[in-house]
C-alpha cells in the first residue's frame, strides 16, 4: 500500500502542474492499471501537498502582492500598484471559476468512468498547447479582464483530460499577457480555488478521527512525493512557458488521447 501511495503522489505532483491533466491521468490509471480510486481524505492530502508546493514556489509573490492589495484600501497611491490589479483579478477569477466548475460537476462524475470522453478532452488539450506555440509574444499585464477569462478557463478545466495549467496559461497568453505573467497568474489563481474546493470536500469527510482513519498506509510518503514532484514540475513548466516550447506536451497529450480512444473502441 505504501508503494501505491507513493505512485499516486508522484502522478498527482507531476500531472497537477504540467499541462497534461492530473484528473485525466488518474482516471486512465484506474481504468488501465486497475488502481483503486484514492480515498477522499488521501486525495485531499495530495491536493494540499501540491498546493503547499505552489505556495512555497510563489511565497514571495504572494506576500508582496497581498500587502500591496491591502495597501490599496488605505492609500490612493496603493491603487496604482501591481498588487491592487492582481488582487482584484484573482478575486474576479475565483468567482468566475465557481460557476462552470459547480455546473459541470455531474458531467465530471460521469466522465471519470468514460475513457473515450477523457481521450477526447486530452486531444482538446493537445490542440490548445499546439495553438500556444503559435501565439504571438506580447507584453500585457494582469488586469480585471484577465481574471475573468482565465477564471472561466480554470472552471472549465474540471473536465477530466482538460489540463488546468494548460487551459489557464494559454488563455492568459491569448488575452495578451506576457509569458511570465501568464504562468504566474495561472498558479496564483489556483490557490484560492484549491483552498475552496478542499474546504468543501472536508465538510463531507466527517470528524478528524474519521479523516485520519481513512488515510491509507504510506500516506505521508505519498504526500511528500506529491510535494517534491509538484515543485519540480513548476520549475520545469516555467521554463517551458518562458521559452514557448509546448510541442512535446502537445504531442504527448495527442498520442495519449488518440491511444485512449482507440483502446476504448477495442475494449468496447
Amino acid at each position: 500500500m505504501a508503494v501505491h501511495s507513493l505512485l499516486l503522489g508522484v502522478v498527482q505532483g507531476a500531472t497537477e502542474f504540467l499541462p497534461v491533466s492530473s484528473s485525466g491521468h488518474l482516471a486512465l490509471a484506474q481504468w488501465l492499471l486497475g488502481f483503486d480510486e484514492a480515498p477522499l481524505p488521501f486525495d485531499l492530502v495530495l491536493h494540499m501537498a501540491t498546493m503547499g508546493a505552489t505556495v512555497l514556489y510563489f511565497w514571495r509573490d504572494i506576500v508582496d502582492l497581498v500587502l500591496e492589495w491591502l495597501g490599496g484600501f488605505v492609500s490612493a497611491r496603493g491603487r496604482w500598484s501591481e498588487g491592487w490589479r492582481y488582487g482584484w483579478a484573482v478575486a474576479a477569477g475565483t468567482v468566475v471559476t465557481a460557476f462552470p466548475a459547480l455546473g459541470l460537476k455531474p458531467l465530471v462524475e460521469r466522465m471519470i468512468h468514460l475513457p473515450w470522453a477523457v481521450g477526447l478532452a486530452l486531444v482538446l488539450t493537445a490542440s490548445l498547447l499546439f495553438a500556444a506555440g503559435r501565439l504571438p509574444r506580447r507584453g500585457g499585464q494582469v488586469v480585471l479582464s484577465s481574471g475573468f477569462f482565465v477564471g472561466l478557463a480554470q472552471g472549465l478545466a474540471v473536465i477530466p483530460g482538460l489540463s488546468r495549467s494548460g487551459a489557464t496559461i494559454v488563455t492568459g497568453l491569448a488575452t495578451g499577457l506576457k509569458s511570465e505573467e501568464a504562468f504566474r497568474f495561472s498558479f496564483l489563481l489556483s490557490v484560492p480555488a484549491i483552498c475552496g474546493a478542499t474546504f468543501l470536500e472536508l465538510r463531507s469527510v466527517g470528524s478528524w478521527g474519521d479523516f485520519t482513519a481513512a488515510l491509507p498506509s504510506g500516506w505521508l510518503v505519498g504526500a511528500m512525493a506529491a510535494f517534491a514532484t509538484g515543485y519540480f514540475s513548476l520549475v520545469l513548466l516555467r521554463r517551458v512557458v518562458t521559452l514557448g516550447r509546448w510541442r512535446g506536451f502537445s504531442l504527448y497529450c495527442l498520442l495519449l488521447g488518440l491511444g485512449t480512444l482507440a483502446l476504448s473502441v477495442v475494449r468496447g
